[in-house]
C-alpha cells in the first residue's frame, strides 16, 4: 500500500497548531484561519458584553478591535502581514488602493474597505448632493475619520480574515452604540404593545449560523474526497463517458465545491453577529434579523431561476461593493465593466478571468431570454411552474459551467474542459444575443435621467 501524503504545512503564519493539522490532515492554513475565527467567535461575546458602549468609550473599542485584529492576521499570515499595515499606513490621507496586490484574503478585504470608504468620502465631501443617487447620499461621509477609526475599520478582528465588509457608516454606529437603536426608531412600537423599545440578541442568530457552519464543514470534508475537480478533466473519463454524463458530473463537483464558502462566510457572518454587529432590522411579524452582513442566501442560491439571482445570493457583500463602486458609476457597459474589476480584485488566476469573461455572456444571455419571453409565462399558475423549472434547471447548469474554471485556476484544464462540453453554452450565449433584441437597460435610462436632473438643477442656480 502507498504511504499517505504528508499534508503540506507550509505557511507564513504561526506553526503552533501544526500538531493539530498532522493530526486531522488538514492543511496549516486552513487550520489556522478556522482557529482564528472560533477564538473570534469567544472574543466578539466577550466584546458586546464586557466592552459595550455602556461600559467603555468608542476609542477602547476602537483600539481593542484594532490590536486583536493586526494579532489574528499575524496569527494566520505571519509577519508578511506588515505589508498589509503598510498598505493601510499609505492609503490614510490619499484613498487611493490602486497598488495594493490581491494576494491574501485581508487585502482582498482591505481593498474593498478603502475602496468603498474612499467613494463614499469623496460623495460626501467632494459631490454636491444633488448629484447622488439615494443610497450614495445616505451612505455618504461628510467628515474626513480619525486614524484610529480609520484603522479599526480597516483592520477590526471581526472581519479582518474573512470579512465581510461593510459600510463605514454602519460600523462607526455599531462601535458608538447606535447601530442597533437606529434600525428599532424605524419601528412604531406603541403600536406593537410595547413601552419601550425592545433589546434584541443576537444569540439566536449566532446558534443558528453555527448550526450552518458545522453541516457546511462536514459536507466540505466528506463531498470534496468524494468528487475531486480534478476527474472532469479527466482523459479516461472524458473518453469513456457521454456529454450528459459529464454534465451531470460538473454539477455534482461543483455542488460538492460549495461548502467551504458557506463555512467561512457563515462563520465570518456569526462572529459579527456576536459582537453585536449586523442587525438589519425587524420584518412585519416583529422579529429581530441579524443579515445585514449576510454573504449569502443559501436557499436562494440553489433554488435560483436566473444568473441575476444567483450572482445577488451568492458573496453577497462583494456584490453589493462591485454595484456601488462600479456598476452605479459606470458610464456605459457597466456589467462588462463590474466583471472586469471583479476578476482583477480575485488576482492572477487565468481560472479567474475565464470564469469571469463568460459570466458577462451568461449574464447577458439570461437577461435577454427574461426580457423577451418571461412575461409570456406570467399569465397562469401552470406556465409560471413551468417557466420556473425550466430557468432553475438552465441556471444551475450555467453556473456550474462558469465557475468550473475559478475552481480550476489554471489554463489548461479549463481548455481540456470547455472542449469537453463543445463549448455549447458560450456559443447558445452568443446565438441568444445575436438573435433576440435588446431592451435598454434601467441602469443607462436611470443615468440619463440623473444628467438631465442635474443640468436642469445647475441651469436653476445659474439664472
Amino acid at each position: 500500500m502507498a504511504e499517505t501524503p504528508s499534508v503540506p504545512y507550509r505557511t507564513t503564519g504561526s506553526t503552533l497548531l501544526h500538531p493539530l493539522s498532522q493530526l486531522l490532515g488538514i492543511p496549516l492554513d486552513q487550520v489556522n484561519f478556522v482557529a482564528c475565527q472560533l477564538f473570534a467567535l469567544l472574543a466578539a461575546f466577550w466584546f458586546r458584553i464586557y466592552l459595550s458602549p455602556s461600559n467603555v468609550s468608542s476609542v477602547v473599542r476602537h483600539a481593542f478591535a484594532t490590536l486583536f485584529g493586526i494579532y489574528f492576521a499575524v496569527f494566520c499570515f505571519g509577519w508578511y502581514s506588515i505589508h498589509i499595515f503598510v498598505l493601510v499606513m499609505m492609503s490614510y490621507g490619499i484613498m487611493n488602493i490602486a497598488s495594493i496586490p490581491n494576494i491574501h484574503s485581508p487585502l482582498m478585504i482591505i481593498t474593498q474597505k478603502i475602496t468603498t470608504l474612499a467613494f463614499q468620502v469623496h460623495d460626501g465631501i467632494g459631490r454636491q448632493a444633488e448629484d447622488l443617487t439615494a443610497e450614495q447620499n445616505r451612505l455618504a461621509v461628510k467628515i474626513r475619520p480619525s486614524l484610529l477609526e480609520y484603522l479599526s475599520y480597516l483592520l477590526n478582528f471581526m472581519s479582518v480574515i474573512a470579512g465581510p465588509c461593510s459600510n463605514y457608516k454602519d460600523y462607526i454606529a455599531f462601535i458608538e452604540g447606535r447601530h442597533v437603536h437606529m434600525k428599532l426608531l424605524e419601528v412604531n412600537w406603541k403600536q406593537k404593545g410595547y413601552d419601550r423599545l425592545p433589546d434584541p440578541s443576537p444569540t439566536g442568530a449566532v446558534i443558528y449560523k453555527l448550526c450552518i457552519t458545522f453541516v457546511s464543514l462536514l459536507l466540505f470534508l466528506t463531498l470534496t474526497k468524494a468528487y475531486p475537480v480534478s476527474y472532469i478533466v479527466d482523459s479516461q473519463f472524458i473518453n469513456n463517458t457521454s456529454f450528459l454524463s459529464r454534465l451531470g458530473y460538473l454539477y455534482i463537483v461543483m455542488q460538492a465545491s460549495k461548502p467551504k464558502y458557506y463555512f467561512a462566510w457563515t462563520l465570518a457572518d456569526a462572529v459579527n453577529n456576536a459582537a453585536g454587529y449586523g442587525f438589519s432590522g425587524v420584518d412585519d411579524q416583529g422579529n429581530f434579523h441579524w443579515d445585514l452582513l449576510s454573504n449569502l442566501n443559501i436557499w436562494n442560491i440553489e433554488t435560483a431561476t436566473s444568473f441575476k439571482m444567483y450572482i445577488e445570493n451568492w458573496n453577497i457583500q462583494t456584490a453589493a461593493w462591485l454595484k456601488r463602486i462600479c456598476y452605479d458609476r459606470a458610464p456605459w457597459y457597466p456589467t462588462a465593466l463590474t466583471f472586469i474589476l471583479s476578476a482583477l480584485w480575485h488576482g492572477v488566476y487565468p481560472g479567474y478571468y475565464f470564469t469571469f469573461v463568460t459570466g458577462i455572456l451568461m449574464t447577458l444571455a439570461s437577461r435577454a431570454v427574461r426580457n423577451n419571453y418571461r412575461h409570456y409565462f406570467l399569465s397562469s399558475k401552470p406556465l409560471k411552474v413551468i417557466y420556473d423549472i425550466v430557468t432553475w434547471f438552465v441556471t444551475q447548469l450555467a453556473v456550474c459551467y462558469t465557475v468550473a474554471p475559478f475552481v480550476m485556476l489554471a489554463v489548461e484544464p479549463t481548455i481540456k474542459l470547455y472542449k469537453s462540453m463543445y463549448f455549447h453554452m458560450h456559443i447558445l450565449s452568443l446565438l441568444l444575443l445575436l438573435v433576440l433584441p435588446i431592451k435598454p437597460r434601467n441602469h443607462t435610462m436611470r443615468q440619463l435621467q440623473n444628467q438631465i436632473t442635474h443640468n436642469s438643477v445647475k441651469n436653476k442656480k445659474e439664472k
